[in-house]
């Protein structure tokens, strides 16, 4: 089976109160990371069809600070899907009450794993990107896990073959 990122895309709009905030009245970051997990396990779980867990956190970029009173949107959805794994890219908006305009001020990528009732890994179906920001996304997502892969150990640089294809090795 294969499925298109909009098929998991996930959509949370939210305002941002003042017992979410730091000293600076801006959102707490490991509050904001917190909604974009929740965003990301949507968006897993509309992909896969079953539970999933979060793996990790593969990046996180805090490009602006959100503060009190904002309406944030948070969008998120499967960039691409390997045995059991899942990348999700998430996006972070600010929308301006007056013109309604919305600002990027952060994104992310998790990496989920659909598993079965009992913990174990279980196959999650293929990802088709259809616009040409899903197919970066698509086409960036195996050099992103085989980066992470050599960071943790768990592969020999030499292995990995969509690495040395950027650098010409």
């Amino acid at each position: 089976m294969v499925k298109t990122p909009k098929e998991s895309l996930t959509t949370i709009t939210d305002i941002v109160l003042p017992g979410e905030s730091n000293p600076l009245n801006n959102l707490f970051g490991g509050e904001l990371l917190a909604r974009m997990d929740r965003a990301c396990s949507i968006a897993a779980q509309r992909h896969s069809r079953r539970i999933v867990v979060t793996a990790s956190v593969n990046h996180v970029a805090f490009n602006k600070a959100v503060p009190v009173g904002s309406v944030i949107t948070i969008e998120a959805k499967v960039s691409r899907a390997f045995k059991s794994s899942m990348e999700i890219y998430v996006d972070v908006w600010i929308e301006d009450i007056e013109s309604q305009e919305r600002t990027k001020a952060n994104e992310g990528i998790y990496t989920f794993v659909a598993v079965d009732t009992t913990g174990m890994p279980v196959q999650v179906p293929k990802v088709l990107p259809e616009t040409d920001l899903e197919k970066e996304r698509f086409e960036g997502a195996l050099r992103r896990k085989q980066l992470s892969l050599i960071l943790s150990g768990k592969m020999d640089p030499k292995d990995a073959t969509e690495l040395k294809a950027l650098f010409g090795n």
